[in-house]
């Protein structure tokens, strides 16, 4: 499994490489703490995508607040309450109208 800290910076590089910003929000546990990616729609609402095992036990995205997008205020309560469980989450935040996975990863 790739260490945390290249998945970070490859879901940086990928978004600056495809026209959109992102930003590292919080730095985690380097080898092994969690990514949540906070997708700002750019319209004052979110999306945070969690990192998940699917049926098969494939790596996948979920969206950890829900199916639809919230108010970036509850986006950002939802990762401080992540952050409270688990203090070595990553943070990274991807400006995307879209709501795209950085890497073009599958979201279920």
């Amino acid at each position: 499994m790739l260490k945390a800290k290249l998945l970070v910076q490859a879901c940086i590089r990928a978004s600056a490489s495809a026209g959109r910003a992102a930003t590292l929000l919080r730095r985690g546990y380097e080898d092994a703490g969690a990514i949540l990616i906070r997708l700002d729609l750019l319209d004052g609402s979110a999306v945070v995508l969690t990192q998940t095992r699917d049926a098969e036990g494939e790596p996948a995205w979920m969206r950890g607040t829900g199916a639809n997008p919230v108010p970036s205020a509850d986006a950002d309560a939802y990762i401080d309450r992540q952050v409270g469980r688990d203090p070595d989450i990553w943070v990274v935040e991807v400006e995307d109208r879209a709501g795209r996975h950085p890497l073009g990863e599958r979201i279920i």
